[in-house]
């Protein structure tokens, strides 16, 4: 057997070797699940200072999925309005972040069945008294997360003036520091805020302008990822484990 033959023997070998190594890296990849949120949306997710994990609602049902699925869950943080990209991208696999299921989105992604019942509210401040439902929104300066439906819908309110920003706690100092005149953004957020801060300032409106479902979001092209997310949601709320979550973070029955 002469030297090229051998060389074309050895280079072979690497090849299957490193075919062979890949595969079982992806084996290994599958057992990951690369979820991301934006960490700005308390009770469902937040950073509290000197923690370094993601905490709410759901970075808890998330946790619980993944463990369910049999699969790591690694959280990223990424604005709200990058989400969708970095799912597009093959970024990540899941994004979980209060989003709200609607006919645009489902344009650009897979929807799981939802998994929380919100709504849009309004937070005004606490000696305001001209404004008391949305329809005293016309003609006013309103704040709003960018890329949610609070901002869509404050975009639809007759000569409202919609400054948008990138993280909703930025929506609340504008308005205390009187640069708005409302915040419009979901009804547990609005709460969660206003016990947070023991509603210093600020008071929330009563009128619910929307429902709406949350869901987590896959590529267009991962139906089983979505198929095996609404298997694993089913059977936390038959053994009762979406409830102790549920009431953790909100009390109560869940919906």
């Amino acid at each position: 057997m002469n030297k090229k033959i051998l060389a074309l023997l050895f280079s072979g070998l690497l090849i299957i070797s490193a075919a062979l190594t890949g595969c079982g890296g992806n084996a290994k990849d599958d057992k990951v699940l690369k979820v991301a949120c934006s960490a700005d949306f308390a009770p469902f997710e937040f950073q509290e200072e000197g923690n370094k994990e993601y905490q709410g609602f759901d970075m808890d049902l998330i946790r619980a999925l993944g463990k369910e699925m049999g699969r790591n869950v690694e959280i990223s943080n990424i604005a709200f309005d990058g989400l969708i990209p970095a799912l597009e991208a093959g970024n990540i696999d899941v994004a979980i972040s209060g989003m709200t299921i609607n006919d645009e989105r489902k344009g650009k992604v897979l929807f799981s069945d939802p998994y929380y019942e919100s709504g849009l509210t309004i937070v005004v401040r606490a000696d305001e008294e001209s404004i008391k439902g949305f329809k005293d929104l016309e003609g006013k300066k309103v704040a709003a997360q960018i890329g949610t439906t609070g901002s869509k819908e404050a975009a639809k309110i007759k000569d409202c003036e919609v400054k948008n920003f990138n993280v909703i706690s930025e929506c609340f100092m504008e308005l205390k520091a009187k640069g708005v005149d409302a915040v419009i953004n979901d009804k547990p957020v609005n709460d969660n805020y206003l016990k947070k801060t023991n509603g210093e300032g600020v008071k929330a409106l009563s009128e619910k302008l929307t429902s709406e479902n949350y869901g987590m979001a896959v590529r267009k092209d991962n139906k089983k990822l979505q198929e095996e997310l609404n298997a694993a949601l089913k059977k936390l709320k038959d053994n009762g484990e979406y409830q102790k979550i549920y009431e953790k973070w909100f009390g109560g029955a869940s919906k």
